[in-house]
């Protein structure tokens, strides 16, 4: 669901980039509450795993294919707020390394797949989870549900900003029937894949899952005749695993980028396919980056299709993790600074 420059106006795409960076610098604010010692290394590797991911389009119709957003993903695994960074992230690599995505249209584009995809999932799945039996399965199918949703949502996202800065005439009913048709099958798509990564989380490491904090009851110790809380304290073996979690993400994300991703669908996407069939790609304008060595998810001047598509997926996730990482990393940084006893005030 990538839009290119052309498709929206100047006036409405200033006015999504103005509501995308003002979502960002809430998002910053709010990931200092989410990420902590075990989240903030899981960040940069969700926005790899996304951007590893979404290069695997998958056929849902005649013609068409989807590949996964990741804003329900990303909430659920780590947060709704380091979730739309996550996501942004990965827009903003794929805008600029490999000329998917206008640059104009980066706003449109972190508004309508980072922000809306994330806020709408992770609603849905907190109503999901106060509802369902607690448990881990209740878990993976809030994560389904949420995930299912989002897509769609993102549609009607999209229609509602071309209704306004759209530079065709088009009848802005079909456009809606259509986007929000093919978007409900992919959303299938993405609430499969949402729901198994996040369920083979848990059933590792539900610690690890931001969406899952508070699953597993604390344990009780009678005081004095009253039960309080036991000090937690997380075993030798979960903190090794944490590595070996970390290193297992990357190595499937790359694995899936480098070599997976060549067997993906080579029909359009859902926005691809509609605007071709709706007309709304007449205005469509040049990528700023269309010459740029990754242009088109490809190495340039390496004729293997197979060797330049992977070797453009593997560049493309270790940039996402190192540019991922050192973001979270500095969030983190920074609230830790923030609380630590040197920067309270006297006597606190």
């Amino acid at each position: 669901m990538h839009v290119p420059d052309g498709f929206i106006n100047a006036p409405v795409s200033a006015i999504t980039g103005a509501v995308a960076a003002g979502a960002v610098a809430v998002s910053l604010k709010g990931a200092r509450r989410e990420l902590d010692e075990k989240t903030a290394p899981l960040a940069g590797l969700v926005a790899a795993f996304i951007f590893a991911v979404q290069m695997l389009n998958f056929p849902v119709a005649a013609g068409t294919s989807g590949h996964l957003l990741g804003g329900a993903l990303a909430a659920i695994l780590v947060g709704p707020y380091t979730g739309v960074l996550c996501v942004s992230v990965v827009l903003l690599m794929q805008g600029i390394l490999f000329a998917d995505g206008g640059l104009t249209a980066l706003g449109v584009n972190i508004t309508d797949m980072a922000i809306v995809t994330t806020v709408v999932s992770y609603a849905v799945f907190r109503g999901l989870v106060k509802v369902l039996p607690r448990g881990r399965r209740s878990i993976t199918a809030a994560a389904f549900v949420s995930a299912l949703l989002s897509v769609p949502a993102a549609a009607v996202c999209f229609t509602f900003i071309y209704a306004v800065g759209g530079t065709t005439d088009v009848s802005i009913g079909k456009v809606a029937t259509a986007m929000i048709g093919v978007h409900v099958l992919i959303g299938i798509g993405e609430a499969t894949i949402t729901a198994l990564t996040v369920g083979a989380v848990i059933a590792v490491r539900p610690d690890l899952v931001y969406g899952a904090r508070g699953l597993q009851q604390r344990l009780k110790l009678r005081v004095g005749g009253e039960l309080i809380d036991a000090p937690t304290a997380v075993p030798v073996a979960a903190r090794s695993s944490h590595r070996k979690v970390w290193l297992t993400g990357l190595a499937a994300s790359l694995l899936l980028a480098g070599v997976v991703s060549f067997y993906a669908s080579a029909s359009p996407d859902g926005l691809e396919k509609v605007a071709k069939d709706q007309g709304i790609d007449q205005n469509t304008k040049k990528h700023h980056t269309e010459d740029s060595p990754l242009a088109g998810y490809g190495v340039k001047d390496i004729a293997d299709a197979r060797l330049s598509g992977g070797l453009a997926g593997v560049i493309g996730v270790g940039a996402t993790v190192v540019a991922g990482s050192g973001i979270f990393w500095a969030v983190r940084r920074r609230r830790t600074n923030a609380t630590s006893p040197a920067s309270l005030p006297e006597g606190v």
